[in-house]
């Protein structure tokens, strides 16, 4: 199936008789007539369900359809795009080791990695992802586990080399970690370019409706755990919480998948609930429809608001201004995203009474919907980084993230034409 097609049929298909949606199983556990029978499931000699913290078909069905569109072998839904992040480095980082992280990314996943996952004895180096080789290649260790980056970051927009960066990942034997939510893999696919591991917000596009919170965590199956024994001992050494089981032994390819769910779901228990895996899997059907609009709206506001005088500067890699607008046609030839950013003339006070003044765009805590928003971060998601943090991340103090819907273009440029006539 083509990707617009598995947007719809990637992983649940009715059987004769059977209902067209799948349904959501809302249940917390299982009855089985045998001990015999729930003891091979407690022990990962039989696959099936017994308890909705480690496995559920609604949550599962809607994780194999995300698996399906970005090319993985395996993937599990958490209850966040945080917590997805959370487990997919700390699936194989545990204190006393340390991990390579891109400097431009979500505020909230900087303050996780710079500040809870240091509590938690693993220590990061953050990097310029547009510095040289040589000068990347300089924040790995003998102790390094992994190298995460955004595939557009958020909210400074950049787009990350993802074949330069996956190759300084394999070089040093760690799998590149990639966020793929902006792009989605409507419009990028990282796997294909060298990554070995995705994860999603899919509060997000996969949803596009702002109703449910979630994530997901998809490992490609390429990256050969198994070949470095000694620096993944989680995934290599016998885990005597479940018998003594080799993960990348029994499971082989899933063997990274099925400790995240297996061990990190069992224990910190992110998990989503199946109403919300219901509500992702009706976003998802229209992923494909939505992905183009939100780009083609954003791609005639960033060419608006290039051309009005309060603006001081617009960054989207659809603009042939763009830094990174060759790096966009690589590895996002159909369109980006939705979402850009700018900065208005004037200082704060000016960006604060443009935002007040506007009607049908929303100020909101969120990105990446159907419904157009904007916010900005200094004063909102990045306000717990000083001044020096927010440059290390990429963020201008005057940045105002947008992120442009699916409402037609006239009204969305209606609507900042007059918050503009407001300021004047």
């Amino acid at each position: 199936m083509k990707t617009d097609t598995k947007c719809i049929h990637g992983a649940y298909r009715p059987k004769n008789g059977e209902p067209r949606q799948m349904p959501i199983v809302q249940s917390t556990t299982w009855r089985y007539e045998s001990s015999e029978e729930m003891g091979k499931l407690f022990d990962l000699e039989k696959s099936g369900y017994f308890y909705t913290r480690l496995a559920n078909p609604t949550c599962d069905n809607t994780a194999a359809k995300i698996c399906a569109l970005e090319g993985g072998v395996g993937a599990t839904l958490t209850s966040s795009g945080q917590a997805a992040n959370f487990f997919a480095v700390f699936n194989i980082c545990e204190a006393g080791d340390h991990f390579v992280s891109t400097a431009s990314i979500y505020g909230g996943t900087f303050n996780l990695f710079s500040v809870t996952m240091k509590k938690m004895g693993i220590d990061v180096t953050f990097v310029d992802q547009d510095a040289s080789d040589e000068e990347i290649q300089k924040a790995f260790r003998p102790n390094t586990k992994c190298f995460f980056g955004e595939t557009i970051t958020n909210p400074g927009v950049k787009i990350l080399d993802i074949e330069r960066l996956a190759a300084i990942a394999h070089r040093n034997g760690v799998p590149f970690i990639v966020d793929n939510t902006f792009p989605t893999p409507i419009n990028c696919r990282p796997f294909e370019w060298g990554a070995d591991i995705v994860t999603h917000s899919t509060t997000k596009y996969l949803d596009g409706h702002g109703a449910q919170v979630g994530g997901v965590v998809v490992d490609s199956g390429n990256f050969d755990f198994a070949a470095y024994g000694d620096k993944y001992p989680g995934l290599n050494k016998p885990d005597e919480s479940y018998h003594g089981i080799i993960y990348t032994q029994k499971f082989g390819k899933l063997g990274y998948i099925t400790k995240t769910v297996s061990q990190l779901m069992r224990d910190l228990g992110s998990i989503p609930s199946p109403q919300n895996a219901f509500i992702l899997s009706l976003g998802i059907e229209s992923l494909h429809v939505r992905m183009p609009r939100h780009c083609s709206n954003a791609q005639t506001v960033a060419e608006y608001l290039e051309k009005r005088k309060e603006v001081a500067w617009v960054n989207y890699p659809g603009l042939k201004s763009n830094k990174y607008y060759e790096l966009a046609k690589k590895y996002c030839p159909k369109g980006t995203c939705g979402v850009l950013c700018f900065g208005l003339k004037g200082g704060r006070d000016v960006t604060e009474k443009f935002l007040d003044s506007l009607k049908l765009v929303g100020i909101y805590t969120h990105v990446a919907d159907s419904s157009s928003c904007v916010l900005h971060p200094a004063s909102h998601t990045h306000r717990q980084l000083s001044d020096e943090q927010l440059k290390e991340c990429g963020v201008d103090p005057s940045l105002i993230r947008f992120s442009v819907g699916t409402e037609n273009i006239d009204d969305i440029l209606a609507d900042l034409e007059q918050a503009f006539d407001a300021i004047k």
